[in-house]
């Protein structure tokens, strides 16, 4: 008994009470989740065809798996790491889109929202394309680009671009006018401005951006992966369903969830607070 007390005290000192407190409450539903998913195993209240068991999509990981080689077999390109590779397709298109997609979009939405005259005339274009970005541009995307990498990444960079962008733009123009005026008079530059005044000051609004767009960027990557894609996770999805391998679609849904909350908790969310702690939107005791 002393040893578990011992344990639990070690825990909450490392990890601290709230937060620890935070992550146990967050993992109730998924423990009642997984418990009710173990009951249907069990009960068989839908068929398996419908509700896999857990240990069959535990089992499609190593069956997907099943053929890729060891490290020797791997550099000499042999095996095929089914699995591995449609994981990778999918993290390596979100990356590739970011790197284009997030400097682009904050760019245009800093210099479209200085001016603003003409922050106002685009205000309504970025309204439209946010609203149809993403998934209603597949069935174009495919038409255009054909299936395969190009029309993924159109639609992830189509979906990251115009939501940064409105974000930043907004943001950029909610500036007030007078620390502007107060560069200036100081004798700052343009660059000045940009950097020490329109950049900060549109701070919280371009994280938001940054995570809306990941987040629904993450969505419209996999429906293009369904619709035009040739490999990923979506890909697999789609492919799994064709054939009711519904062990396979569990896993890879599975998969989609866990990459983006781990992206968004370990990511997105820490850049947010220290954006807001950086910037003094927030009191941060020491």
């Amino acid at each position: 008994m002393t040893t578990i007390t011992e344990f639990s005290v070690a825990i909450q000192r490392r990890f601290g009470r709230q937060r620890l407190r935070k992550f146990i409450l967050g993992m109730i539903p998924f423990i009642v989740l997984i418990f009710v998913w173990h009951l249907n195993s069990i009960f068989v209240w839908l068929d398996p065809v419908e509700i896999p068991p857990i240990a069959d999509v535990w089992g499609a990981i190593f069956w997907l798996q099943s053929d890729c080689p060891g490290v020797i077999a791997a550099i000499e390109g042999h095996g095929d790491c089914i699995l591995t590779n449609h994981v990778s397709s999918s993290i390596l298109r979100v990356i590739l889109a970011m790197v284009v997609g997030v400097p682009l979009g904050i760019g245009f939405g800093i210099l479209a929202g200085m001016n603003r005259v003409v922050s106002a005339y685009l205000e309504p274009i970025g309204v439209f394309m946010n609203s149809v970005s993403g998934i209603a541009w597949i069935p174009l995307a495919v038409v255009w680009f054909g299936v395969g990498w190009e029309t993924t990444l159109f639609i992830m960079l189509n979906t990251i671009f115009w939501l940064l962008f409105f974000n930043t733009m907004m943001g950029v123009r909610a500036v007030p006018k007078v620390l502007i005026q107060g560069v200036q008079t100081l004798g700052g530059t343009r660059l000045d401005a940009i950097l020490q005044v329109y950049l900060p000051g549109a701070m919280t609004s371009i994280i938001t951006g940054l995570r809306m767009s990941m987040a629904f960027g993450w969505r419209a990557l996999i429906a293009a992966e369904m619709i035009g894609g040739d490999s990923g996770l979506g890909f697999m999805i789609f492919v799994s369903s064709s054939e009711f391998k519904t062990e396979e679609v569990f896993l890879g849904i599975i998969l989609i969830s866990i990459i983006f909350l781990a992206t968004d908790r370990w990511l997105l969310v820490p850049l947010e607070k220290w954006t807001i702690e950086r910037w003094g939107l927030v009191w941060k005791p020491t």
